[in-house]
């Protein structure tokens, strides 16, 4: 089969691999689409260290071999049974063990699931990691309600697109965060009620309180928790997801438990998550936002349009 292998010093060929063989209660797919994530870029650059040569990539769509079935593949590996956090030993497909950017791939049938049929192939790929990180970091971890506010930074990733839409379908106002006017509109379009671009306004915390009480705040930039913290009202909860701005944070003790804030860490998301993002799909009159479609073979420009950070939305590679 062809795939995209990732060698030493970050490497990508296209080349031509054994197909994959199933282990027992394994099923091989023939994927029609993969999408991209920013964890494929630390895979690239080492910062998770897997060993090579290795095919990235989490995301997935395509047809059973054995049955027929379109199917969507779930990212997860080895959850377990608690939904408040995974088992020891959980990993995310796409390092160590081969992930999507190929022809071919075997994984655990309980790792496939129906393809939303109101999805075309590229859609499908695009939504699994992205949505179901939004779907937990909102609802099973941040308890977002109808009627609340949710403060959304980083307005144009993939997970962001997704958490906009969720909100607004779940009936909760919706804020983002911005260094883009033209970011913070298209979220607009998707949803959010107003934004904030903190690259014109470095107390950005203070002109979100402005635009009213928040009651949550959905963070992937790590660097931020303070600012978040500040955002949110007495009370409110932060939600974290990532550290594209920076892996180390100094915060405020005492104003945190004064104002009774909590702060909750989430990565991906359970079966059953899975299993609730794909119900509210059938429901949704959104579907995902593509940035672009390329063909596998150009792997290595889409995963620089996602380092680039000038995308908006999910980007997907075609697999014929």
């Amino acid at each position: 089969m062809q795939a995209i292998r990732v060698h030493a010093g970050g490497e990508l060929r296209s080349e031509t691999i054994p197909d994959p063989q199933p282990g027992s209660g394994e099923a091989v797919v023939e994927l029609r689409a993969a999408g991209l994530n920013r964890r494929d870029l630390l895979v690239r650059t080492g910062t998770y260290p897997f060993p090579l040569p290795l095919v990235p990539g989490s995301d997935g769509a395509g047809v059973r071999r054995d049955t027929g079935e379109e199917i969507v593949v779930f990212p997860g590996l080895g959850w377990g049974d608690r939904e408040d956090a995974p088992a020891e030993g959980f990993g995310i497909l796409g390092g160590p063990r081969d992930g999507t950017y190929a022809e071919l791939i075997a994984l655990p049938v309980e790792n496939l699931f129906p393809k939303p049929s109101a999805l075309s192939w590229a859609e499908a790929a695009a939504f699994p990691l992205a949505a179901v990180t939004a779907y937990r970091g909102l609802f099973s971890r941040g308890g977002l309600s109808s009627g609340e506010t949710v403060l959304i930074l980083g307005a144009g990733s993939g997970v962001s697109t997704f958490a906009v839409s969720m909100a607004a379908q779940a009936g909760a106002r919706v804020l983002v965060t911005s260094s883009s006017d033209e970011k913070i509109e298209r979220a607009r379009a998707l949803g959010a009620e107003a934004g904030v671009n903190y690259a014109r306004m470095p107390d950005w915390p203070a002109a979100v309180e402005e635009l009213g009480p928040v009651d949550l705040v959905f963070d992937s930039v790590g660097s931020t928790w303070q600012q978040s913290l500040d955002a949110v009202r007495a009370g409110g909860r932060v939600v974290v997801f990532g550290g594209t701005g920076g892996t180390e944070v100094t915060l405020q003790v005492r104003p945190f438990y004064f104002r009774q804030q909590s702060l909750h860490g989430t990565q991906l998301g359970s079966p059953r998550d899975f299993e609730e993002l794909l119900r509210m799909l059938e429901e949704a009159t959104w579907k995902p936002v593509l940035d672009s479609v390329r063909p596998l073979a150009e792997a290595d420009a889409a995963l620089a349009r996602l380092e680039s950070a000038e995308h908006f939305g999910k980007l997907v590679l075609e697999i014929s």
